[in-house]
């Protein structure tokens, strides 16, 4: 064969359409598609040998990465198909026209292997890091040694000509250029390989290692697949993350394809949320782990693989969602795992609360930013009561039926973001004998507000927004043992005492056993100031003082002795201890005037 010289021939009727749908953003793509090149001509050559009249010998297939810092090379080498003459010049110098394509068509019948390559341009983003090019290559069909050598500079002249070459396949040798020097690094390659090819379904070596898994969990049958080896997959994918809750194996081939496996981590309700956990692959590749768009918003909270061949890659988002099979998986994933969380509170309702913790932060951001999905979470989204003890929407609607119903015929749910410090709360709300409800995830603020707009005639009331007489507004009216005149008294003696920016004094008849004082929370002042600060509008909160009420129990024998003391100071300090208490239950008696009740305290007990 004599040496040929030309210039490569660009068809502009099909690059024009790659441009738009295939472009490289990150010039570490290279090493990717260099890498799934030769993992499909390896994956040609099984096909085609298995059906040719007479087969070569296999001997190992494996895609080999060398790296050479003196000689600034790097190397992807392959034992696959190999291409004589005609096909360096068919595939190689035409730019565009896709030999994968071609091939899969050409032997559609005889089940050829999925292929990764789709355009015919990954081969040309060698170009990106390299200043020359070869392509050291040898039929599979062809006598041996008779090899095919051709070389680029990057500019559109090429040399072609024939060479000896001992293996077929094909060696790929980039010379790489000045401004990508960080591609001679060891480390740069052995990370990039592991990131993008991890779980090619061909050995790729690299420094003699082996790279990758070629028979991940996910493209295994789920038969196949006990729970410990399910748990295995994912301490691979991320090596220190705590064992997952459960799993849902996806496995479609019509009208669409996808495969992968999703996982329910452990969050917590009160771990920051971690996305960017799902990865994205094609036919084994990894394509990316920013999946917005592909799956619903809220499912970016699991962990996990999915991979889709009819997935469109290296596009705007604005594509993907107007895609119709994008869309079409986006459904089938949301599907699949409102139908895993409904199996799984069926089959096993007590597993399923003691893992409520950290279902209930998927459930919950599902059902805010998903109506589908609310449409079936209804059924399995739980309540969980400062006893311990879970309810679903309509349980929980009987329980409190007969005993929190107000004069509007509203259900009242009475919640706690902070059951600890609300306990004071919570035991006035018990002892009239209402049930208090746990309220303290991260997404329960959203939650409270949706659920009240979503269900019929119910409202949320915060334990800490009013005194347990008022929680649940009715017509009852109670007695106070003060008249009016020392009721006036009594609140300008208050009033004198607190921040009235901040405080509004209110005089109420409350029990006996209730406290003197109270700080209690108005529950829509304190929502909207809660829904500024989470990024919910009313912006203008933010820049307000938090308001609360400070309610004087008429009716609670304190109160008249403070109106019996004589002594003017003694009394106003008999009133400041009162509602320096109430202010302790709330967490807002601080710096100098906590170290004025505690000196006030030691005084009292002291005289």
């Amino acid at each position: 064969m004599s040496t040929t010289t030309g210039k490569i021939n660009v068809q502009t009727e099909n690059i024009f359409p790659i441009i738009k749908k295939f472009l490289y953003s990150d010039h570490e793509i290279f090493l990717r598609e260099l890498v799934a090149n030769a993992v499909d001509a390896s994956q040609k050559f099984k096909t085609l040998n298995g059906i040719a009249e007479k087969p070569v010998e296999t001997g190992d297939l494996f895609v080999e990465i060398l790296l050479d810092k003196e000689a600034r090379t790097l190397t992807v080498r392959d034992r696959g198909v190999g291409m004589n003459a005609s096909e360096v010049d068919k595939y190689i110098n035409q730019i565009a026209f896709s030999g994968a394509e071609e091939f899969v068509n050409t032997y559609k019948d005889q089940q050829a292997a999925q292929l990764i390559g789709k355009f015919g341009l990954g081969f040309y983003s060698a170009f990106m890091v390299s200043s020359q090019v070869e392509l050291h290559t040898r039929s599979w069909q062809s006598p041996s040694a008779d090899g095919v050598r051709w070389s680029c500079d990057g500019s559109p002249e090429f040399t072609l000509n024939a060479e000896e070459k001992a293996d077929r396949g094909t060696d790929v040798v980039l010379h790489i250029s000045e401004d990508a020097l960080e591609f001679l690094e060891t480390e740069r390659i052995d990370a990039l390989l592991r990131k993008y090819c991890a779980f090619l379904p061909v050995e790729i070596r690299f420094e003699g290692k082996t790279i990758n898994n070629t028979a991940p969990a996910w493209v295994r049958k789920p038969s196949e697949l006990d729970d410990e080896a399910y748990k295995a997959f994912y301490r691979e994918l991320y090596p220190f993350a705590e064992d997952p809750l459960f799993w849902i194996h996806l496995n479609v081939d019509y009208p669409f394809n996808l495969t992968g496996i999703l996982y329910f981590p452990r969050l917590k309700k009160q771990v920051e949320v971690q996305k960017n956990k799902i990865q994205l692959y094609c036919r084994q590749v990894f394509v990316t782990d920013s999946v917005e768009g592909i799956v619903p918003e809220f499912l970016t909270l699991l962990h996990g693989v999915i991979d889709s061949p009819d997935i469109p890659l290296n596009v705007s988002r604005s594509y993907l969602q107007s895609d119709t099979n994008v869309k079409k998986i986006s459904n089938h994933i949301l599907k699949k795992v409102a139908d895993k969380l409904e199996e799984l509170f069926k089959e096993n309702r007590a597993d399923f609360e003691a893992k409520w913790d950290d279902i209930g932060v998927f459930i919950k951001y599902g059902m805010l930013s998903e109506e589908k999905f609310f449409d079936r979470a209804r059924k399995f989204c739980l309540l969980k009561n400062v006893d311990g003890k879970y309810f679903t929407f309509d349980e929980y609607r009987e329980l409190i039926r007969m005993n929190q119903e107000d004069k509007d015929k509203k259900l009242v749910h009475i919640y706690t973001t902070r059951p600890d410090e609300q306990q004071l709360f919570i035991n006035a709300a018990k002892a009239k004998g209402y049930d208090v409800l746990c309220m303290d995830g991260v997404l329960d603020t959203h939650i409270v507000n949706f659920l009240e707009q979503k269900l019929e005639q119910i409202g949320f009331v915060r334990v800490d927004s009013d005194t347990a007489d008022n929680l649940v507004r009715n017509d009852e009216q109670r007695v106070s043992v003060l008249d009016q005149a020392k009721q006036d008294e009594l609140k300008s003696l208050a009033e004198s005492q607190v921040d009235k920016a901040r405080f509004t004094v209110t005089m109420q008849p409350l029990s006996t056993d209730d406290a003197p004082i109270l700080v209690t929370r108005p529950e829509f002042m304190r929502r909207m100031k809660e829904m500024s600060a989470m990024g919910g509008g009313y912006g203008f909160m933010g820049e307000m003082p938090e308001q609360f009420q400070l309610v004087v129990n008429t009716n609670h024998p304190l109160m008249q002795k403070v109106l019996d003391t004589g002594d003017a100071e003694l009394r106003g300090n008999k009133l400041q201890q009162a509602i320096d208490l109430a202010l302790l239950t709330q967490g807002l008696l601080k710096g100098d005037e906590l170290s004025r009740f505690l000196k006030r305290s030691v005084a009292m007990l002291e005289s």
